[in-house]
């Protein structure tokens, strides 16, 4: 079944399929970059979309954001093979080291744990929020040459509260999110 637009989500309880308009295709990836990258390839081979949007929870590095943002490119945070490559770069491989899309000026890191501290790496490299599935997403869009975008809804601090905080606020950027959803179509 073909679609012109898909939303990958890593959990229903971030954004709920029944809140959804009529004809907006969704797949619950599930968390993390392997999860997220396996969902994404998935999802195009079944649906061939035509633009891919991410929503999703994330923690602010950046703590002057708030809300919804839109993000611009995307780095992995965890990335780390030092001496073979510098952290956030996979060695040996050709493609890119950060995925960029058409709007948005946020970055973000993306990487397999939950941030629950302050990293002075990810301010060096202009990090925004922090989350666990955008890379991988933009990673498989890029193999298949769809477009993407990406919005992020701050839940917490990244520090030590950080899991409480977003499971108190996992769902709260559900209707900022359809707003955003209904400009977009």
């Amino acid at each position: 079944m073909k679609s012109n637009l898909l939303i990958i989500t890593a959990l229903e309880s971030e954004l709920s399929r029944a809140v959804l308009p009529p004809g907006v295709g969704i797949i619950y990836s599930g968390i993390g970059k392997v999860n997220a990258a396996l969902m994404t390839y998935q999802a195009i081979e079944e649906f061939e979309p035509k633009r891919i949007i991410n929503f999703g929870t994330a923690g602010k590095v950046n703590l002057d954001l708030h809300g919804l943002l839109e993000i611009g490119q995307v780095i992995q945070r965890d990335m780390q093979t030092e001496p073979l490559a510098p952290r956030g770069q996979t060695p040996f491989c050709p493609r890119p080291q950060v995925y960029r899309s058409p709007g948005g000026i946020h970055m973000c890191g993306t990487g397999d744990s939950f941030v629950t501290a302050h990293d002075p790496w990810l301010q060096e490299q202009g990090v925004d929020v922090v989350d666990m599935e955008l890379f991988a997403i933009a990673a498989t869009a890029y193999q298949f040459q769809i477009p993407w975008q990406s919005f992020k809804y701050i839940t917490d601090d990244a520090n030590t509260q950080s899991g409480n905080d977003w499971q108190e606020k996992v769902n709260d950027g559900q209707d900022a999110f359809l707003l955003k959803l209904k400009e977009l179509l």
